[in-house]
């Protein structure tokens, strides 16, 4: 099955903030859905039922305080220019803890075999860019800087990803709770 370890975004003002700006962006883009919204930690692939359960019990000794976090930039990847992702981070103080249990995760499972394929950024897709569109840099950095909430992390989630033509389906796996 398809996994991959996350920490959601659950404040319904937030989210509903984040598809706001989704909406005046107005970018030729797939969005991603507000039940969907989440800052990947790592990302494990096809995995077995086997490694599965091993995963869980990696991942259920991970201990985390409350993260606070602030919905503060709107960015790219790979760049402005020729965006793929467009993206919303959060503030410095958030970022250092979401980076801090990212790698507590990656610690975790590399006895297992799961490595970063590159260092992890603090960030939720709000969009895939699938064809080249004219403009999307104009826009995104008219939002360089905003405000679109906060939201207090307390889960960490282990989740399967099932594709769909109408996008994925993440169901919980296991759920660690912060202390």
């Amino acid at each position: 099955m398809r996994t991959f370890v996350a920490v959601e975004v659950c404040n319904k003002d937030t989210l509903d903030a984040i598809a706001k700006l989704q909406s005046d962006l107005q970018i030729k883009a797939s969005p991603v859905a507000k039940q969907n919204m989440h800052f990947t930690l790592l990302f494990l692939g096809e995995i077995t039922e086997q490694v599965v359960e091993e995963v869980k019990k990696a991942l259920s000794s991970i201990v985390f305080k409350p993260i606070q976090a602030s919905f503060t930039q709107l960015g790219a990847f790979p760049n402005l220019k020729f965006p793929r992702v467009i993206w919303i981070g959060v503030d410095k103080t958030a970022e250092t803890y979401l980076v801090d249990l990212a790698s507590q995760v990656e610690q975790k499972l590399a006895p297992l075999g799961f490595k970063a394929d590159k260092p992890f950024k603090a960030h939720i897709t709000i969009f895939r860019v699938r064809n080249k569109e004219n403009g999307i840099s104009g826009k995104i950095a008219k939002y360089s800087s905003l405000s679109l909430g906060t939201d207090t992390i307390t889960e960490l989630k282990f989740k399967q990803s099932v594709l769909t033509s109408n996008g994925p389906i993440y169901s919980d796996l296991l759920v660690v709770k912060a202390q």
